[in-house]
Parts: structure tokens; C-alpha cells; sequence
């Protein structure tokens, strides 16, 4: 959640002013229209866009470094104040140094370390400030940061696996985009002049490259700018919830992908449910950090539902199956897990599962993207050198008779 500074007027036509919270300005402004407020000035608070900033140097890697650390200073019988006080000297990060000093701080001056933790909520998740709470008041801190390093080592993997799976097709596809763009721009002219001073008719396929040549050459600047104001309409589209949805919701449709991306998603799910719980965080409470960590709108809406579902008194599994959503498997592994008292050791073994299922799927695609690309490039790359020597084949041709 950012912070937004507001100027607005009343209905009586009186100016006000003050901060309020809100995921987005879109949201920000919705909570002022709700108010009947009409919005003067509209900005996000500098504070908190300064720990935004940092909070883009500071990676996935140094928290889990951190997090490691001080799980094995407190479990060696260290004090909270003097293990702070020596990671913030070895850490190598200054941003991520810097926020742990002003941490120690708060801290040596009495404060609790989730209330000084909380105060970095660009750095630290809603995750690691409920389970650092969580291990304050159980007197666990040492456990429960070790369980944080080795959930936030598993989300680490998970993305990198995602991130693997993508690379190489979009590696590939716009190499071959920037082949074919440099045959139409470049090479294609020059072969269009060598055949108008030679004359004659020309093969159908040539013309029809011909033709699209001219046409990517004369509007190739046109045709950019199209696709940079469409790249930033679906960028401002999906900053909205509505939008955001929308994409979630396509992305977890698209062929081949979209199953990966579910595999993801529910491995995440489980992973952040099974340790929360772990952690003794009551049930409503982790899942509303499971839904806000989703990292997916859909998924995020089916567990806000489920929340609001076990709140009425119903069980998990059942709006989860409403939701259709999640595998069969998982919502009937989960219904076990709720009727056994197990539920924390099940959401682990899905999590598991699903981890196994990402690696597979990562493995599968590769074998299954490479031809795919090869045949893309074979088609237009050599259609394009095809159309380009069937006059010269025509003329050699017509030299030997």
C-alpha cells in the first residue's frame, strides 16, 4: 500500500487536505469520488516514493542473506540489537545497509523489530512483517526467520524458472523480427532496383515482398509508434484492477504458458499458506497476506472469496471449487488436509508437488519451443530469400535455353 497527499473540495465548496492509503492512484482517486470529494491535488507522499526507490536496489537474494544471518546469530544466543548491529556493518548492499541501520536504531531505542520492520513496507512484505510478528510473540524469531529465508530461497527458485522458460523464446523471436526487419528495409530494395533495370514480369511471390517492403519502409516510424502507444495503453490499462484482471485472467488462458503460469501461481499460493499457518498466523489473517502475494488478480479473488467464505463458517476447499480456478487436485488434497487437522503439511506437500510440476513444465517447453522457432525462422526467413533469387532462377533459367 502507498500513501497519497490530497487536496480536495467538499460539496460546501471547502478546501481540504490529508493522506490517505491506497494500492494505486486509481484506487486513491475511487476512495475520494466514494467520498464526494472533488480532487484538487492528487500525489503520491515523497516519503514513501524514497523507500520505493530503494527498494528497487534492494533484491529477493539480500533479503534472504539477511534473513539467514540473523536466524543463526539469534539461534546461537546473540541479542536481536547486536545482530543488527553487526549485519548492518557486513552487508554489502548500501541501500539495503542503510535501511538496516535505521532498523537497528528503532529497535536500540525500544521499538519492536516488526514495528521497525513495518516501516519499510517496499522492502519487507506483508509476509515478512506478519511472520516477524508472529516469531516476536511466540519468542520463535530464530525459527521463523529461518522459515522466511527458505520461502523466500523457493520463490526465488520458482521465478527463475519462470523467467528461464521465457528468455529463450523471446531471445529468439526478436532476433528473427530483427532479421526479417533488416531483409525488408535493406536488402529487399536493393534487389528491387537490380530487378527493374534487368525489366520483365516478375514472380507473384516477389511482387508481393516487393510490396510489403514498400510498405514497412514507408511507414516503419507509423507502425513503431503504434506499437509504443500500445505498450503504454496496456501498461496504464493493467495499473487499474479492472485491467489488471483482465490480463491476469488471459495470461493464465494462453496456450502452452498459461498452464505454467497457473503451476506457478498455486505452487506460490500453497508455499505462502503452508508457512504462514506454520507459523501459527490465524487462518483469515494469512489468507488475506496469501491474497495480497498471489502475485495474480484472479488468483488473489478466488482466495478473497475463500476468506470471506471460511469467515460465514464454510471450509476452504469449497469456494476454492467455486471458483474454478484450482486444480481439482489441489482444492480435494486441501478438503483432506482440512478434514485430517493437516492442512499445513498438505498445503507443503502441493506446494512441493507443484514446484516439481514448474520444473517439468520449464523442461517440456524448451523441447517443444526450439522447433517451433526453428520452423518460424525456416518459414519467414526463407520465403523471404525464396521470393528474393526466384527471378535470378528465372533469368538463369531462360540464359541456358
Amino acid at each position: 500500500m502507498a500513501q497519497y497527499r490530497y487536496i480536495a473540495k467538499t460539496k460546501d465548496a471547502q478546501t481540504i487536505s490529508g493522506i490517505l492509503e491506497a494500492s494505486t492512484q486509481y484506487d486513491a482517486e475511487q476512495i475520494l469520488h466514494q467520498k464526494s470529494l472533488i480532487i484538487v491535488s492528487l500525489k503520491q507522499s515523497q516519503q514513501v516514493m524514497s523507500k520505493k526507490k530503494v527498494s528497487q536496489k534492494v533484491s529477493l537474494d539480500d533479503l534472504v542473506i539477511f534473513s539467514r544471518q540473523l536466524a543463526t546469530m539469534i539461534d546461537s544466543g546473540i541479542t536481536l540489537v547486536l545482530a543488527l548491529d553487526i549485519l548492518r556493518a557486513q552487508i554489502e548492499n548500501r541501500s539495503f545497509a542503510a535501511i538496516i541501520s535505521r532498523i537497528y536504531q528503532e529497535v536500540e531505542a525500544g521499538n519492536s523489530f516488526c514495528d521497525a520492520v513495518a516501516k519499510y513496507p517496499a522492502v519487507f512484505s506483508d509476509f515478512y512483517i506478519n511472520m516477524i510478528k508472529a516469531g516476536e510473540a511466540s519468542g520463535t524469531l530464530d525459527e521463523v526467520l529461518d522459515r522466511v529465508a527458505v520461502y523466500l530461497e523457493k520463490t526465488a527458485a520458482l521465478k527463475r524458472k519462470i523467467i528461464s522458460s521465457l528468455v529463450y523464446p523471446v531471445v529468439v523471436i526478436t532476433m528473427a523480427l530483427s532479421i526479417t526487419a533488416f531483409l525488408l528495409i535493406k536488402v529487399v530494395p536493393t534487389f528491387k532496383s537490380i530487378f527493374e533495370s534487368l525489366g520483365g514480369a516478375l514472380p507473384l511471390p516477389t511482387l508481393m515482398l516487393i510490396l510489403i517492403s514498400d510498405i514497412f519502409r514507408k511507414y516503419f516510424f507509423i507502425m513503431i509508434g503504434i506499437l509504443g502507444l500500445s505498450l503504454f495503453w496496456l501498461k496504464r490499462y493493467t495499473s487499474t484492477p479492472k485491467g489488471r484482471y483482465q490480463f491476469d485472467k488471459i495470461m493464465l488462458k494462453l496456450p502452452i504458458f498459461g498452464t505454467l503460469f497457473l503451476k506457478a501461481s498455486v505452487a506460490r499460493f500453497a508455499r505462502t499458506f503452508s508457512t504462514l499457518m506454520k507459523s501459527g498466523i490465524p487462518i483469515l489473517n494469512a489468507l488475506e497476506i496469501v491474497a495480497k502475494t498471489s502475485g495474480n488478480k484472479v488468483i488473489e479473488e478466488a482466495v478473497e472469496n475463500a476468506r470471506q467464505a471460511i469467515r460465514q463458517g464454510e471450509s476452504i476447499a469449497s469456494p476454492l471449487e467455486k471458483s474454478k480456478v484450482f486444480p481439482i487436485m489441489t482444492v480435494r488434497m486441501i478438503g483432506i488436509g482440512e478434514k485430517a487437522g493437516q492442512l499445513e503439511k498438505m498445503l507443503g506437500k502441493i506446494a512441493e508437488f507443484y514446484e516439481e510440476q514448474v520444473d517439468a513444465a520449464v523442461s517440456g517447453l524448451t523441447s517443444i519451443i526450439e522447433p517451433l522457432v526453428i520452423a518460424f525462422l525456416g518459414i519467414i526467413i526463407g520465403g523471404i530469400v525464396l521470393a528474393l533469387f526466384m527471378p535470378i532462377f528465372k533469368i538463369t533459367e531462360l540464359v541456358s535455353h
